[in-house]
């Protein structure tokens, strides 16, 4: 039955995200409720797919907990909220492939510090020998580190080529102001943060108890540069 709804529920915001294509396939405007629509529906199907191959209960539970806040919290949100593209002169295929990057990168790291949160969880509660039918059910510890390392190997580099994508625009554009924006400085710290746990985990071996803490530090700076949007002049959002 959890499944059914979960289908029936993509199903929908499927539907609805095809129509604000649909709606806006000039790219002029993208409005911040699109962008979060866009994250809510990779959440969610992101879910579907570890629902049927991996079965895993409750990182399930967290992805569509997570996907839910979004999708509730956007829809208070001011929909004519909107980013104006054209005075950016830049190509369509350029503001579009920097869009999905950015969606696709911040789903993947978000599921990725689920994962590590649920590691902390399980150490824990291994730690201090405090057993439940509730932790039986969770993936083993190294299953949790592994999938959240992958995650952050994937998500990395697309934040990456977001950003590089953003950064030649404004460079192309001349606009080289834009460069010591909060956004952009933000945007880069939280890049750097990641790659600063990529080359710890891979070459100074940190452990995984390490590398899960981390992980947590860093999705919360990729929020924060996020949250900060009202004070950017690079993505006037609010």
């Amino acid at each position: 039955m959890g499944a059914g709804l979960l289908v029936f529920v993509w199903v929908l915001i499927t539907g609805v995200v095809l129509y604000r294509i649909w709606a806006h396939m000039d790219m002029t405007l993208f409005s911040r409720f699109e962008y979060w629509l866009g994250v809510s529906w990779l959440l969610l199907t992101a879910s579907l797919v570890i629902s049927r191959f991996f079965r895993i209960e409750f990182i399930v539970f967290l992805v569509n907990l997570i996907a839910f806040s979004v999708l509730a919290l956007n829809l208070f949100s001011d929909p004519s909220a909107e980013i104006p593209l054209a005075p950016w002169k830049l190509a369509q295929e350029l503001l579009i492939l920097h869009i999905s990057l950015v969606l696709c990168a911040f789903s993947l790291l978000a599921i990725s510090a689920v994962f590590a949160g649920m590691y902390l969880f399980l150490h824990g509660r291994l730690k201090t020998r405090r057993w439940s039918r509730g932790v039986a059910r969770l993936p083993s510890l190294e299953q949790l580190d592994r999938f959240s390392y992958r995650l952050v190997l994937f998500g990395v580099p697309l934040l990456a080529l977001s950003l590089s994508v953003a950064v030649v625009s404004v460079v192309v554009e001349g606009r080289l102001g834009y460069l010591l924006d909060w956004k952009v400085v933000s945007s880069f710290a939280a890049l750097g943060l990641y790659a600063y746990d990529l080359f710890r985990r891979a070459v100074k071996r940190r452990p995984a108890l390490q590398s899960a803490r981390w992980n947590l530090i860093c999705f919360a700076m990729l929020v924060l540069n996020t949250l900060i949007n009202p004070a950017s002049n690079f993505h006037r959002w609010s």
